[in-house]
């Protein structure tokens, strides 16, 4: 009796840990997790890439010819081609895709039974959607970062100067695109009720973000849809970033959307925190 007594107080003792251990040694098992998984799946870095190569090769080429810049690329060194009008649009497109397939694991975790022992572990509720989120950025800059290595064909300066404006921009973008995922794909049962969500809901957000075509003041209830679109500041903070000089101050535009993108950020993972909370409640 004695030694049971022991051990009932003994074994709450080893659940009351720290908060870092409740929240960061989790979130990071699930990150590493996602990224093991998708280093794994060599067809969704295909995917993730060869898709948007091919739609900026062939949308560029297409409507090059009869595109005039409307100023947005402000740098000397830009062409003021289509090719470079519509290049970080397809830095976006990349992340929009890497969200799609990085969120899809919740949607395989709770089938495989994973999440749903993770909802009952002594866990704090933020590390599931923060390892999920950092999971879905990292890859997401990586494959933007990848790709930025062809920012040189449509005339787009990419030294240091750009890339330190550039990274911040890119890694807001991804936890936006990513949280954006996560909220779809949380409540879905079925991968392919999401991919319709996704196409319906994601996709025109991203069109209508001023990645595919500008959408000046005058231009109606288009230009309204661009102001009030979270995605089209992420898109002008990397469009910014390669409009960037050395010794020169900010561009313009790039402190507004890289500042509105991580608000964005922030409501989707704060969010994504409570329907998780509310979850593990009920489990």
């Amino acid at each position: 009796m004695r030694l049971l007594r022991k051990r009932s107080t003994e074994l709450p003792k080893q659940f009351l840990m720290k908060p870092t251990h409740l929240l960061w040694t989790p979130a990071l098992a699930f990150w590493w997790r996602d990224v093991i998984r998708f280093l794994r799946q060599r067809n969704r870095i295909i995917g993730a890439l060869a898709t948007p190569l091919v739609f900026w090769m062939l949308v560029g080429s297409g409507f090059g010819p009869s595109f005039r810049n409307p100023g947005a690329l402000t740098s000397a060194a830009a062409t003021g081609s289509y090719l470079a009008y519509f290049f970080p649009g397809t830095l976006v497109l990349i992340m929009l895709f890497t969200a799609i397939f990085s969120t899809i694991s919740v949607i395989e975790d709770r089938r495989e039974g994973f999440l749903q022992g993770a909802l009952v572990a002594p866990l704090s509720p933020a590390a599931i959607p923060l390892g999920k989120f950092l999971g879905g950025t990292t890859l997401a800059v990586l494959q933007a970062a990848l790709f930025c290595v062809l920012a040189p064909l449509a005339g787009l300066p990419i030294g240091w100067h750009q890339a330190a404006l550039l990274l911040p921009a890119l890694v807001f973008v991804g936890f936006a695109m990513t949280g954006m995922g996560f909220l779809v794909a949380w409540p879905m049962d079925s991968t392919q009720g999401f991919h319709a969500i996704m196409n319906i809901f994601l996709m025109p957000l991203w069109m209508m973000s001023g990645a595919l075509f500008p959408m000046p003041a005058g231009t109606g209830w288009l230009y309204w849809a661009g102001a009030l679109n979270p995605v089209s500041y992420g898109v002008t903070a990397i469009r910014s970033s390669f409009a960037a000089t050395s010794g020169t101050a900010l561009p313009a535009g790039y402190l507004t959307g890289l500042v509105v993108t991580a608000l964005f950020a922030a409501v989707m993972f704060v969010i994504s925190v409570n329907l998780v909370a509310k979850r593990s409640k009920r489990n």
